[in-house]
């Protein structure tokens, strides 16, 4: 696989914030190598964000956004804001560009207060030092930290030898933990055998695996194990076949309870919705939330959370299966409604609880972005592999191997 091929939700998202005209698509090209962004001497060139897949070294695959000018003014100005803030949530390092011409940074405070109460990393590049002398943009570049309390690099887009710097910046400010260094291959020891139950029903994929299915064979893979695969009906044909027990089992959530009717207690079983929820997430705020399925009623409002945006068919576990099994435990008069993609509703102080899909779509900001949000709102929140093992009787089960979880239960 080419790094391009890497998916924006394992990538590091370095996004650049600034005023109209500040150079912020001008350091994209910079960065990039290349004319990722459109570049004019108009401000406000830039309305809509604008993402791009690349690689930088030495922190490997990562996505720059390219987005619209702070001071954007009118009422598509107050929109392309408003989209601008939006792109923070799926931002790991926030890079707040100023030009040389500035004097005034009360707007960039402004932002920096939001970045800091959204836990973003943020760092800062003081453009066009081309029009101040070396030991002028020495002293503006200081005075900038001082002010703001960011670093911040001195450069010019206009010249490739200050891309070192920029470069520099980014790496050295750039967040650790934006994406999990492995999804389970600390659940295993190297040589081991994990089997992998995937069943290929009508919402698989034709020809294919579904995302998470292939990123733990590759994790499993990276890690020195096994990675045997099998659907839900020739697993106890999987286990009959084995010298000796699989080191663990990770099944599709919905295939739960058929799976652990057949394994041994004796060998740990999880699933995929629960390993990204580890990767991606809060794995203990995931179980706190799942207890509020049996506080459910049926007046009760709950939030179905899409990552992505797709054509629901029969049974589909978020829309149909989960709905009806509430609404089996709190009463028919249960509400579901369904929030796809990158919305997400602004009154979640309505709902009494959010069940998120695994967010495989997301970076990990993304979705502990939403989950800062619930928790802002005092709504529980968790995925739809820990909701599903709640309702069969087995999170404890399915979640020991993670001791960090287990004050959750």
């Amino acid at each position: 696989m080419a790094l391009t091929d890497t998916p924006r939700s394992n990538r590091l998202h370095i996004a650049f914030y600034g005023r109209r005209n500040a150079g912020k698509s001008s350091l994209i090209n910079l960065v990039t190598g290349q004319s990722t962004a459109l570049v004019s001497e108009y401000a406000g060139t830039t309305t809509d964000p604008v993402i791009k897949s690349m690689e930088l070294l030495p922190l490997g695959p990562i996505a720059v956004i390219d987005t619209a000018g702070l001071d954007d003014t009118g009422e598509l100005g107050a929109l392309r804001i408003e989209r601008s803030k939006e792109m923070m949530d799926r931002t790991d390092l926030a890079l707040l560009v100023v030009s040389a011409e500035q004097d005034e940074f009360s707007l960039e405070r402004g932002w920096l207060e939001e970045l800091k109460q959204r836990r973003i990393t943020a760092a800062g590049v003081l453009n066009k030092t081309d029009m101040l002398s070396a030991e002028a943009a020495e002293e503006k570049r200081a005075l900038l930290e001082k002010e703001l309390g960011i670093p911040f690099a001195a450069v010019s887009a206009v010249s490739k030898e200050h891309r070192p710097a920029l470069l520099s910046l980014i790496v050295k400010n750039a967040p650790t933990d934006f994406e999990a260094p492995t999804l389970a291959g600390d659940l295993f020891r190297p040589g081991s055998t994990v089997v992998l139950v995937a069943p290929q029903d009508i919402q698989a994929p034709k020809g294919r695996l579904i995302l998470p299915q292939v990123q733990v064979i590759r994790d499993i893979l990276d890690n020195g194990g096994m990675a045997l695969t099998c659907t839900a009906d020739n697993f106890p044909k999987m286990l009959d076949a084995l010298r000796e027990p699989p080191a663990l089992v990770i099944t599709d959530s919905q295939v739960f309870a058929k799976v652990n009717a057949i394994l041994p207690r004796s060998v740990p079983l999880t699933s995929f919705s629960i390993i990204m929820a580890r990767a991606k997430g809060d794995l203990s705020v995931f179980i706190e939330g799942a207890k509020a399925i049996g506080k459910l009623g049926p007046s009760d409002r709950v939030l179905i959370a899409e990552a992505c945006t797709h054509a629901p068919l029969s049974e589909d576990i978020g829309r149909e299966k989960l709905p009806r099994w509430l609404r089996e435990r709190a009463g028919a008069g249960l509400s579901a409604e369904v929030s796809a993609g990158l919305d997400f509703p602004k009154n979640l102080k309505d709902y009494a609880l959010i069940l998120h899909c695994g967010g495989c779509m997301f970076n990990r900001k993304q979705l502990m972005s939403r989950i800062i949000e619930a928790q802002s709102a005092g709504v529980p929140i968790t995925n739809y592999g820990i909701a599903i093992a709640y309702i069969n009787g087995i999170l404890e089960r399915v979640t020991e191997m993670f001791p960090k979880t287990q004050g959750a239960h």
